[in-house]
Formats: structure tokens, sequence, C-alpha cells
């Protein structure tokens, strides 16, 4: 029975990572589009675009969860 959870646990680990690497972009683009008209305060658009780089360079490392967790906090700072 472990041997089995193990095996549907590392498929799913698997299967999971190319569909966060597939979905950063979209939410980099999002973020992006979203900036130019953002009403935010200096210090809440600086947070959102150190946000916005870390989850770049997260995607790019290969760390999509990391990635989207950062992309997430930008995005609930935009409110979109």
């Amino acid at each position: 029975m472990k041997i089995r959870t193990m095996i549907i646990a590392a498929t799913l680990a698997f299967v999971t990572g190319p569909a966060f690497a597939s979905s950063c972009p979209k939410h980099m683009k999002a973020i992006d589009a979203a900036l130019p008209t953002a009403k935010l305060s200096d210090a809440q658009m600086t947070e959102v675009k150190k946000l916005r780089a870390d989850g770049e360079a997260f995607h790019k490392a290969g760390k999509h969860a990391e990635s989207m967790d950062a992309l997430t906090k930008a995005e609930k700072l935009l409110k979109i």
C-alpha cells in the first residue's frame, strides 16, 4: 500500500511541474498588463515589481512553485 501511494505521489509531482511551468508566463503577462493603470502606493508598486521579478527568476531557475507564490502575491496586491 505504501509503495502504491509513493508511486501516485511521484506521478502527480511529475505531472504538475509542467503545469506550473506553463502558467508562470501567463501570470507575468497579466501583471505586466495591469501595472500601467494600477493605483498603488509607491511602496506597493515597488513590492509588486520585486515580486514580479522574483517570479520570473524562479521560473527561469525551474522553481515553479516558488514562482507561482511570488506571482500570486503580486496579483493580490494588484487585485487581479
